[in-house]
């Protein structure tokens, strides 16, 4: 029986779990690094009240009419410690100059006139917390500022540095090693030969890892014989963490993946109800997780976005959630289907202004190019049909990737 795309990712989510082990690098090294703990943060921030303007610092309560006189009792620049404010006084203070004990509010310079550093003219009634940042507005202590198993993006580590984090602990990258199967394909710069075509599944499926942030094993390309694919197998999970191929996972007479990783781990050949992709190898060759996507390009890199990712995000130790949907109009129309849909699909303006999902004009699963047009997936769920103007579920592609 075939299963649903989701079935299959819970399916491979739930068979498993992290396979690298943690290490602790600089923060300046842990751009696109997954998290292997939570990271508690061990101060507030801001550490003080601090002012959000520059101005005067005052006890409202004590400003009782305005206009009013006082006398200016301190500067307060940012990074310097001030003393208690003093009974009547006002202080000078710059942005994010700590509040001195006794003030409670801030009123800005625009609202206030001087002519010397000893008195300030005070012209607008303040109110407490007027223009202050409470301690620990933004990160109180104790807070989990990275969560184990999140990927840490620049701004992660921007916020780690700001509660003084200098190091944090991350998962080894994860290794996996890619082939592609088939004595037709012919590595790019090299003469084609009669019945030959340059190999790109490789180079996608590579791009696509190293994007993700993942160590990529390239394994080339593996001859049409049991022999040589049962050695390409070997070779590459000895040296990865997961093995993924292309091509080569169905049952026909030159298809070779599936005899050989059966002879050396064990296997299960999916049908899943996708377009494009139906066929997806499973398994293991001995402790070492391996994936074989189709062999038309198109398919191999759509099962790598469905299924591929939540397998290498389980073993990288990653939190995985499946992308999330966008409610955006069709601007076509499309029968109903028994299989779930992915369609290659790009937002663009219509006539009338409206932005609105455009399908790529042909569908085949050797168009590469409509790939390269894309900038989504339109997922159409089985049994429903698309029509122009009715809102579809569009999954925007950065960088290649979901």
């Amino acid at each position: 029986m075939a299963l649903t795309v989701a079935a299959a990712q819970q399916q491979i989510l739930s068979a498993n779990t992290c396979v690298c082990e943690a290490q602790t690098v600089p923060l300046r090294d842990a751009l696109n690094r997954v998290c292997a703990v939570d990271v508690k943060s061990d101060l507030d921030v801001p550490p003080a009240d601090n002012s959000a303007m520059d101005g005067f610092a005052v006890c409202a309560a004590q400003v009782t009419e305005v206009p009013c006189n006082v006398p200016v009792s301190q500067r307060i620049p940012a990074g310097t410690a001030p003393a208690p404010l003093e009974t009547g006084t006002a202080a000078r203070i710059f942005t994010g100059g700590e509040m001195p004990a006794a003030a409670d509010a801030v009123i800005i310079q625009e609202n206030c006139s001087w002519d010397d550093e000893q008195t300030v003219t005070l012209n607008k009634q303040p109110r407490a917390g007027d223009n202050v940042r409470p301690r620990g507005q933004d990160i109180h202590r104790g807070a989990v500022v990275a969560q184990q198993g999140q990927v840490l993006s620049s701004v992660d580590l921007s916020l780690l540095a700001s509660v003084g984090v200098a190091e944090v602990a991350v998962y080894r990258r994860l290794r996996v090693a890619i082939f592609s199967t088939g004595d037709e394909l012919v590595e790019p710069g090299q003469p084609l030969a009669a019945g030959q075509i340059y190999n790109s599944n490789r180079t996608a499926l590579g791009a696509m890892c190293a994007v993700l942030g993942y160590e990529v094993v390239d394994c080339g390309i593996v001859e049409d014989t049991l022999e040589s694919t049962k050695a390409a197998l070997e070779v590459a999970a000895a040296s990865a963490d997961v093995v993924i191929s292309s091509g080569g996972v169905s049952v026909g007479e030159e298809d070779h993946v599936r005899p050989a990783v059966q002879a050396l781990g064990s296997l299960d050949l999916w049908k899943v109800q996708m377009k494009p992709g139906k066929p997806v190898a499973w398994g293991r060759i001995g402790n070492c997780a391996f994936l074989g996507l189709p062999g038309n390009p198109v398919s191999s890199v759509v099962v790598f976005q469905l299924l591929a990712r939540p397998l290498l995000a389980a073993l990288q130790g990653q939190a995985w959630q499946s992308p999330q949907a966008l409610p955006i109009e069709a601007g076509f129309d499309k029968p109903e289907v028994s299989r779930e849909e992915y369609i290659r699909a790009r937002l663009q303006l219509d006539d009338s202004g409206r932005l609105r999902a455009q399908s790529f004009k042909n569908a085949s699963s050797g168009v590469m190019s409509s790939l390269a047009w894309a900038d989504g997936l339109i997922r159409q769920p089985i049994g429903q049909a698309i029509t122009k103007g009715k809102a579809v579920e569009y999954l925007p592609m950065r960088g290649g990737v979901l």
